[in-house]
């Protein structure tokens, strides 16, 4: 419990900084656009959202596969396609669904559907340096009985993306949700203090390297904390679409249920 209130001070003091954003943005760059802007905007393949919004009717599309090592059962599992819709909006807004997820277990609970969930994410501001974004997302009570989500669920995050320079950049993402297990497994609810942190490093225009480390205060409603790591490579086949590899490791608890994992996708910008 030490760990996570070292976490929340972190993060609370990451966020307040980071949201000392310049008003008057319009007079800054955007650091979300540029030659490399689907790079920036992209969500996935990290488990933190991006700081940035897609452009006013710009559709982003964004999808992929995991291939985990189980930690429960020492089976292993398979998820896809890992959907995501994001559609810009006005005054700086974003519109998301991410679309259920069909998981297939060696063991255990055999396959079946996640939740689908909604969301909106709004960009706060911007100076040369830092990007501070704030989105909501709500969990519907959907899935199948094994995956899916037996209520409803709650998610606010605050991001804050910092620029040392050209080559490297921090982002921070603290969230709080409220959600519930699958009905299978009992459908309790549980509320959970979620940090995540990553750094990147600008390779080439094209070729972006990031690290993370992420956990959750809660993961399940008679469980405790648990943290995992990823990192991997995204790469900007065109302008308009990207392709990424990522490899992730448990580090403590239970989050996610795997012990490790090996995965890839795609996004596209229309």
């Amino acid at each position: 419990m030490a760990r996570i209130n070292v976490w929340k001070l972190c993060w609370v003091f990451a966020l307040s900084v980071g949201c000392n954003v310049n008003i008057f943005a319009d007079t800054v760059t955007n650091p979300c656009g540029g030659a490399s802007m689907l790079l920036n905007i992209v969500n996935r393949p990290t488990v933190s959202d991006s700081a940035c919004v897609v452009p006013l009717k710009d559709v982003v599309i964004e999808a992929g596969y995991q291939y985990q090592k189980l930690t429960h059962s020492g089976g292993v599992q398979q998820n896809f396609p890992q959907a995501q819709f994001r559609l810009g909006l006005p005054a700086n807004n974003e519109f998301t669904v991410l679309l259920p997820n069909y998981i297939h277990q060696s063991k255990n609970s055999g396959s079946g559907l996640t939740a689908t969930t909604v969301g909106l994410k709004h960009e706060i501001g911007y100076t040369q340096t830092w990007l501070g974004t704030v989105e909501a997302l709500i969990t519907l009570p959907s899935g199948s009985e094994a995956y899916g989500s037996k209520g409803t669920g709650a998610a606010f995050n605050g991001i804050v993306n910092y620029t040392f320079n050209p080559l490297f950049g921090l982002s921070f993402m603290l969230g709080v949700t409220s959600e519930t297990e699958s009905s299978l497994n009992g459908g309790g609810r549980f509320t959970s203090i979620n940090p995540d942190l990553v750094l990147s490093y600008s390779a080439t225009e094209k070729l972006l390297l990031y690290g993370e480390i992420y956990g959750q205060s809660k993961t399940g409603p008679s469980e405790g904390s648990g943290f995992n790591s990823d990192a991997g490579v995204i790469y900007l086949l065109t302008p308009k679409m990207t392709v990424d590899l990522e490899i992730g490791q448990r580090i403590s608890g239970n989050l996610n249920g795997f012990n490790h994992y090996v995965g890839g996708g795609f996004s596209v910008m229309f």
